[in-house]
Formats: C-alpha cells, structure tokens, sequence
C-alpha cells in the first residue's frame, strides 16, 4: 500500500474554492479507498507560520490530508493532485504495510 500525504493551509483556494475540499471531492470521485483530513495547531514551511490567531481563536491552521491505497490507484491521480495543491502545500508518496 502507499500513503499519499498532502500538507496545505487550510485557507487555501482554488478558483474560489478550498484546496482540501477539492482534493477529498477528486478523491471520492476517482474511487480512492479513503482519506483523512487533519488540522493542525500550528507549522510553518516556505510561506512561513501557518497559524493567524485573532482574538484566541486560530485563523489558518495548517492542514495534512492522508490518503493510504494501492500504487496503481493513486500514481495515475498525482498529476491533478499536484495541479490542486501547485505551490500552496507540499505532496509526498511512500509505501506503508497496512495490517
């Protein structure tokens, strides 16, 4: 199996439209086994701190959307993952032992 693990904000848009809302409509629509969208509490990466905080109450918290299913169903989906994310976030692809 492999788990494919996306790292985005979670403010992030696409033609007026969440990032991660896309990616798990994408996923649902190409029959990917499943997939889990966490939220972070706070991360930073190349477009800096990923958290705005406004009144104690967290504006833009980073985001990891983990996907585990077999190679040859996510491989043929990367292109278009990595057209949704483009330079918002950060696309990874390793092999896990499910059990």
């Amino acid at each position: 199996m492999m788990c494919l693990t996306i790292r985005i904000k979670r403010n992030d848009e696409l033609e007026g439209k969440r990032v991660y809302k896309l990616i798990i409509d994408f996923l649902m629509q190409n029959h990917v086994a499943g997939a889990t969208v966490w939220t972070g509490v706070d991360g930073f990466g190349k477009r800096k701190r990923s958290t705005l905080k406004l009144e104690g109450v967290t504006i833009n918290m980073p985001m990891v959307i983990e996907i585990i299913d077999e190679k040859s169903k996510l491989e043929p989906l990367l292109v278009q993952i990595k057209r949704i994310v483009d330079d918002n976030g950060i696309v990874t692809l390793y092999e896990v032992e499910a059990i």
